[in-house]
């Protein structure tokens, strides 16, 4: 009876221990992926910032600029690009609308990015673009991968249409929650001007004039390691039009914007919150289960070899009796 069970706890101390890997290095990168259907909307402000008026062509000072980044999943073009490339992609159709204090448009900004949904590794299709050009990303946007490492990556910027590394500056407490802070400067570039302005004049217009757009930024992000969200962002953001007298303006290098864009408060409580419970998912598959099975199986492993020593010990020897006398027979009578 012992060596059956012990037979029994063998195998059940196989299995746990050979579904550990199973679940970390097979089922995670096929469970753990971005819904092609996500939807978030992100407010970020300036206060104060410094804005271009365009109806005296001069910089002023706001008291407040808000940027609202709408992420929209666009499960059809998803599918459609998932049947050529061979894997789970993801399509976000993204929108970066910067409204002055006064609610007026300043500018906006749509993407397409289109991306792997464990990975976040870009995937090159039709549509991937920057406010109507065509771009080829490389390295990461808006997210990082799960289980995102201590180091540098690449990551897009939308104004240059380029990628430079987002460099790894250390762990840091948020909310609770330790993060990796990532910072990346982009240094002064001659970026295209935005196709939707609040003025009615095109952007080859603007060109033939000879003014040019400029722009530099310091991106800041804290970075939960588990799920690969940023729980906050900030930029300290400048853009400027040089040449600038060739459309009239009073100088030759006008401020477009300027300020620190600092996410709102209300939207990272609700994203702190939000990774807090996926996070748990996460770490399901990576660590929770993982080594709880191999100690299962390795506890078992280790209850099975003791019953079966049990089984193999020998048993305790009877005590040595003597055999009865047996009775001389009684003698025959003649």
């Amino acid at each position: 009876m012992r060596r059956r069970a012990s037979l029994v706890l063998l195998a059940f101390a196989v299995f746990f221990a050979a579904l550990s890997p199973l679940l970390r290095w097979y089922a995670f990168p096929r469970l753990a992926k971005i819904p092609p259907n996500q939807y978030q909307e992100t407010v970020l402000e300036a206060k104060p910032a410094t804005l271009l008026d365009y109806s005296t062509l001069t910089a002023k000072k706001v008291d407040k600029l808000t940027i609202v980044q709408t992420l929209k999943g666009n499960v059809e073009e998803s599918e459609k690009i998932e049947r050529s490339a061979g894997r789970d992609v993801v399509v976000w159709d993204t929108l970066s609308y910067v409204q002055g204090p006064d609610g007026k448009m300043v500018s906006k900004i749509p993407e397409r990015y289109i991306f792997d949904a464990h990975s976040q590794a870009p995937v090159h299709a039709t549509g991937e673009m920057v406010d109507g050009d065509q771009v080829s990303r490389k390295g990461i946007e808006f997210k990082w991968p799960f289980l995102t490492e201590k180091r540098d990556y690449e990551y897009f910027d939308a104004q240059t249409r380029t990628s430079s590394p987002i460099h790894y500056k250390g762990t840091q407490t948020f909310r609770g929650l330790e993060v990796y802070y990532f910072e990346q400067t982009v240094p002064w570039t001659k970026v295209p001007m935005p196709k939707t302005m609040p003025i009615k004049i095109t952007p080859e217009q603007i060109a033939k004039t000879g003014m040019t757009r400029w722009y530099t930024t310091k991106r800041m992000f804290w970075v939960d390691p588990v799920t690969g969200a940023p729980v906050n962002g900030e930029e300290i953001h400048r853009e400027e039009m040089r040449n600038a007298k060739a459309m009239g303006m009073p100088k030759d290098t006008v401020t477009v914007f300027a300020g620190h864009v600092k996410m709102r408060e209300d939207y990272i409580a609700s994203i702190v919150d939000q990774v807090k419970s996926q996070r748990v998912l996460v770490l399901l598959l990576t660590s929770y289960l993982p080594w709880g099975f191999l100690f299962l199986g390795a506890a078992l492993l280790a209850l099975s070899l003791w019953l079966e020593a049990r089984s193999r010990r020998p048993g305790t020897p009877r005590p040595h009796t003597a055999p009865e006398p047996v009775p001389d027979p009684e003698p025959t009578p003649a």
